[in-house]
This record gives structure tokens, C-alpha cells and sequence, in this order.
């Protein structure tokens, strides 16, 4: 279940994080101090960049819509760099530090090749890059499960952790995620992919969209399901920023018959627990 740690952190980062098109938040009075612990998260559909202090609490972060990366693959390199680039600078002047080192994450069964590309774009960004981790795993950093499973919904894929006593004994992923459902709902209403985005995170749309999206999310249930044959699950720990969706918990509780939840603000999960691997020990 969810524990207050998480819910404070999750909730501190959205009200600490900016969004890329946003007003630019006025520069901090006093730069934060100690070792700072970075997570760049190359999502399929966002870019987000994740800066804590010492004790995993949320300093600042950035984060916007960006199609650089396809189910784990950097796909436009050049974008990639740059974006992050630009975040990162922005970030630098608003806590008057630099920011030098940064963890990133991928998808579970991405191949190394590909892995490697993200840790390439970290750095040629202007940051060492300490290390990758899986999606799901870093999300756990977080959410802290003893026992159950961390379902990471992300824009073009669903990523699968199974913990057992606090550690990761399986993972895997596969397609269907938030792109598939701004898919159907381009073609269940007839219009472009862009404003089908812009209808999936209004929260006032989602109960009409419901019944279109249903069935996607029966697909993700299933998912989930096949890959945890086997294993005893008390719960399931929904993330991403697809998990959001209206009613996604309750669907994929009635299919695997598991209790499920969503904490506030999924997207920011995984891209906390990424900079949660970027141990300042590392680089002392």
C-alpha cells in the first residue's frame, strides 16, 4: 500500500517540478547544498529530468512533451541532446549549481546496444552518466515494495517488476501504453493524434473516453497478468503517466483479481526513482 514517504515526495515533486512551457520559475535564493542526485528519463512520449537532495527529497525538476525516444530507443539523438541540454541549463540557473552527474533507465528486455544510447545522450548533454537501471526497477526505489508488482504504463510500453521480500526477481515489457491510447481515440473520434493527446490528460474527458479506452487497458491487464503466472502477488503498484488514466486501477484489479493502486502524480515515479540510483557516493 502506499506509504506516507511516497506520497509526500510524489507530491512535493509536483509542486517542485516545472513544466517545459510553463513561465520559467523565479532563480532560487540560496543553492541548495550537498551532493545533488539526478534521473534523466527519456520517456516515449516525455522528457523529464529529476533533481533531489541527499535524502531522495525533491530539489527541482523539469519535464515536456517529447518524441525523441520509441519504447526505450533514442530515435532523433540530436533532439535528444539537445533537449535535455536545454533542461538541464535551465535547471542550473534557476538552483546556481551545476549539474554534473545523472542515472538513467530503460525499459525492461531493451537490448544493450540501444541501452547504451540513452547513457550516451546523458553525457554528451554534459553530464557522467553513473548508471541505467529498468523502468519498473527504479520506480521501486520509490514505491518501496516488499511483495507485489510494479507495473511502469509508459507512453509506448508496459514495463513489469515482481518483488519479492524487497527484491526484483523478475522483469519484462512489452508494447501498449499511452501512445496506443491516444491511437484508439483518433480513431474511435475521428482526429489528429495531437488532439487525441490533448483529450487522454484532460481529466474532465477521460470518464467519455472510458469506454474506448477500456479495452486497451484490458490489453495491459493482460499483459500484467501472463507475466506474473506463477508468482504469489499481494498487490499491484501502478506508474507512468499512462496509470493516471480514469478508472486504470480498477481495471486492472477486476481482470487479475489483485488489489491495485495508483499513487498521485504516476509520471513523476519512475524518473524520482531513477535519480535515486544516482548515488552521490559514486562520484565522491
Amino acid at each position: 500500500m502506499q506509504s506516507l514517504a511516497l506520497l509526500e515526495t510524489v507530491n512535493r515533486a509536483a509542486e517542485l517540478f516545472h513544466w517545459v512551457a510553463d513561465p520559467e520559475p523565479a532563480p532560487f535564493d540560496n543553492p541548495p547544498q550537498g551532493r545533488l542526485k539526478v534521473g534523466v528519463d527519456l520517456g516515449t512520449a516525455y522528457l523529464t529530468v529529476a533533481v533531489l537532495d541527499e535524502q531522495d527529497q525533491p530539489v527541482t525538476g523539469e519535464y515536456q512533451f517529447a518524441q525523441v525516444a520509441r519504447d526505450g530507443l533514442v530515435v532523433d539523438f540530436v533532439g535528444a541532446i539537445d533537449l535535455v541540454r536545454s533542461m538541464k541549463d535551465r535547471i542550473e540557473r534557476r538552483i546556481g549549481r551545476e549539474l554534473t552527474h545523472a542515472a538513467s533507465g530503460y525499459p525492461p528486455g531493451v537490448p544493450g546496444v540501444e541501452v547504451q544510447a540513452t547513457s550516451h545522450v546523458v553525457e554528451a548533454a554534459g553530464m557522467i552518466c553513473t548508471g541505467l537501471i529498468d523502468e519498473p526497477t527504479a520506480a521501486n526505489a520509490l514505491v518501496k515494495l516488499e511483495n507485489g508488482v510494479i507495473v511502469d504504463v509508459g507512453g509506448g510500453t508496459t514495463g513489469i517488476a515482481v518483488v519479492e521480500n524487497g527484491q526484483v526477481v523478475y522483469t519484462a515489457d512489452e508494447a501498449t501504453g499511452g501512445t496506443h491510447f491516444s491511437l484508439v481515440i483518433a480513431g474511435a473520434h475521428n482526429i489528429p493524434f495531437e488532439e487525441a493527446e490533448t483529450l487522454k490528460i484532460d481529466p474532465s474527458r477521460q470518464p467519455v473516453l472510458f469506454p474506448v479506452i477500456k479495452p486497451v487497458l484490458e490489453k495491459v491487464a493482460s499483459i500484467v497478468a501472463r507475466h506474473i503466472e506463477g508468482y504469489q502477488v499481494p498487490e499491484i503498484a501502478l506508474v507512468g503517466g499512462s496509470s493516471a488514466f480514469y478508472r486504470a486501477a480498477e481495471v486492472i484489479e477486476e481482470y487479475t483479481g489483485i488489489p491495485t493502486w495508483v499513487p498521485p502524480h504516476p509520471a513523476l515515479v519512475t524518473p524520482i526513482g531513477m535519480a535515486m540510483n544516482n548515488n552521490p557516493e559514486d562520484y565522491a
